[in-house]
């Protein structure tokens, strides 16, 4: 998945709690000069941002970039619609998918690989509530587990 050379600039830490996640891509995105450079400083966020398939392209929605400080007049605009490269036939099973099967397309990292800016967008279906609660459930009950196994090793020596 992510190798060395790889910086992560930023998480959709809630995507994994709001939705499963069935299958993830990763994208190019189409960006301006000022907003590379607003990415390298970390002043990126991607809560409350989501993909939407329009015309057989794939357009990423509500991903806020912050104004670059020595960017002046030829500063970008931080929330504006920003285009995603996928190869084709990705495209078409994400039209069949999103459209048909009610999965909704959700960034899940920002990054840099190789110099170029990547997204992690993840093919997701939105959780109920009572999913919610039996995650955290199994959460705490593995932490007590391991939490005992640990007190138990220390108590041995």
């Amino acid at each position: 998945m992510l190798s060395e050379g790889i910086k992560i600039v930023a998480r959709n830490r809630k995507a994994r709690h709001e939705y499963h996640i069935e299958e993830t891509y990763e994208a190019g995105i189409v960006l301006q000069g000022t907003e590379v450079k607003s990415i390298r400083q970390g002043k990126a966020n991607l809560k409350d941002s989501f993909a939407i398939v329009e015309n057989g392209e794939v357009f990423l929605h509500n991903l806020h970039i912050a104004p670059y400080k020595q960017g002046n007049r030829y500063n970008h605009e931080p929330e504006r619609v920003r285009k995603l490269l996928l190869h084709k036939r990705q495209i078409k099973s994400l039209i069949g998918l999103t459209k048909e099967k009610g999965y909704t397309l959700i960034p899940l990292k920002l990054y840099f690989k190789r110099g170029l800016v990547k997204v992690e967008l993840a093919l997701a279906k939105g959780k109920n509530l009572y999913d919610k609660r039996q995650d955290i459930k199994e959460r705490t009950a593995q932490r007590e587990i391991e939490r005992a196994f640990k007190d138990k090793q220390l108590n041995r020596y």
